[in-house]
């Protein structure tokens, strides 16, 4: 069977930043590039449109790849990924660039499920669990550098931080190089027995749960990403590179804390430790609702941090393990979708108020709503 070395596992996580840069890029310097481009919507939009694209496409998706395979999935969604990326500075029709950022979602999932199904065949047990959390840690990894070079970029031009997208280009190659372009033989050599394998009642509530969890942890997430761009420069005058170096901090916690969710699992469990990214949300929300310092601001990123880092990439992991080799594409489809669902939800919150204290209020008041039913529907699961 045909393995994947070191420097393929360095491609994978390498790619897997572009799931967290397809809207961080342009996150600092958001407000410049909605006026410059005469969006005439909320500018949180251009952030979480291509969201709205993975919604539409992922169940797609998640089909094609039993028929194109792994491989070709990748390529197909790395070149419209640079491609529509760039462009998006350069288009000033409001409804063209709707169009432009929503097209941007069906290749941030083709690369998304391509990446996890990489993993999904080719680790199996601890192994796999440790890479999904070196994913987290890369995707994350990648939202500190990206937000903090969009920042930077955007305080030269506002255009500038379009030009990230060009990644993708990058990664291409590097997949062309090092990753297999599909393992025929060991399509072949998967028993039919597997293959028939049927879901079990309690694996169809998991996979449910799952996709819920995952949808709701990056809603949760994605509003600080959507407000603090707007919030941080009129409450505390930040400049955009200023808003670049917090937001990657958010990022940068919430990689140290994915390093050590399989630790965590260990002692918690899996569905424990969802359950505490959560409360680490409704902490986080509470801070930021409350800062009048930057000692409240630092706390809030350290617990949305640890939200994340306990919560996407276990959920990774726990959609892959309950899944059987048939609907493994479909179901990772569905959890692309879930994840990219929350970040495009994120933005409605904006309709609460214009208080954005209050938003962050309102945030830490549905997240402790979500820990009380998770921890209900999770021991439900478990007495199955």
């Amino acid at each position: 069977m045909i393995k994947i070395n070191n420097f393929g596992i360095a491609v994978i996580l390498f790619t897997s930043t572009l799931t967290i840069m397809v809207g961080t890029a342009i996150a600092p310097s958001l407000t410049e590039i909605a006026k410059n481009l005469n969006f005439s919507y909320s500018p949180g939009w251009l952030i979480t449109l291509p969201s709205l694209g993975v919604v539409v496409f992922a169940s797609s998706v998640g089909k094609l790849i039993d028929r194109i395979g792994t491989f070709k999935l990748l390529c197909l969604g790395l070149i419209p990924y640079a491609i529509f990326g760039f462009l998006g500075g350069y288009i000033t029709n409001t409804y063209l660039l709707i169009l432009d950022r929503f097209l941007l979602g069906p290749a941030a999932v083709a690369i998304q499920v391509a990446l996890i199904t990489y993993i999904a065949d080719y680790f199996k047990g601890k192994e796999r669990m440790k890479l999904i959390a070196w994913q987290g840690m890369s995707i994350e990894l990648g939202g500190v550098v990206f937000l903090s070079l969009g920042g930077v970029l955007g305080d030269w031009n506002w255009r500038y931080p379009f030009a990230i997208y060009l990644v993708a280009f990058v990664c291409l190659l590097f997949v062309f190089i090092f990753l297999p372009k599909d393992d025929k033989r060991k399509i072949d050599n998967i028993q039919k027995a597997d293959l028939n394998i049927a879901e079990t009642p309690k694996q169809k509530k998991e996979v449910k749960l799952i996709v819920w969890g995952s949808l709701l942890a990056m809603a949760l997430f994605f509003v600080s990403f959507v407000r603090l761009p707007q919030y941080l420069p009129t409450v505390f005058d930040f400049s955009d590179s200023q808003v670049g170096y917090f937001m990657a901090s958010i990022s940068l916690i919430a990689v140290l804390s994915a390093s050590q969710m399989p630790r965590v699992t260990d002692k918690l469990n899996s569905y424990n430790t969802v359950i505490s990214g959560f409360a680490f949300f409704v902490l986080g929300y509470v801070c930021f609702a409350l800062a009048s310092s930057m000692f409240l601001l630092i706390a809030g990123v350290l617990c949305i941090g640890v939200g994340f880092g306990f919560t996407i990439p276990l959920l990774n992991h726990m959609i892959v393990e309950a899944s059987t080799i048939k609907t493994q594409g479909k179901n990772l489809g569905l959890s692309s979708m879930g994840l990219f669902a929350g970040q495009f939800l994120s933005t409605f919150i904006e309709f609460v108020s214009d208080d954005t204290r209050l938003i962050f209020g309102v945030a830490s008041g549905l997240a402790l709503v979500i820990v009380l039913i998770f921890f209900f529907a999770f021991k439900k699961v478990r007495l199955m």
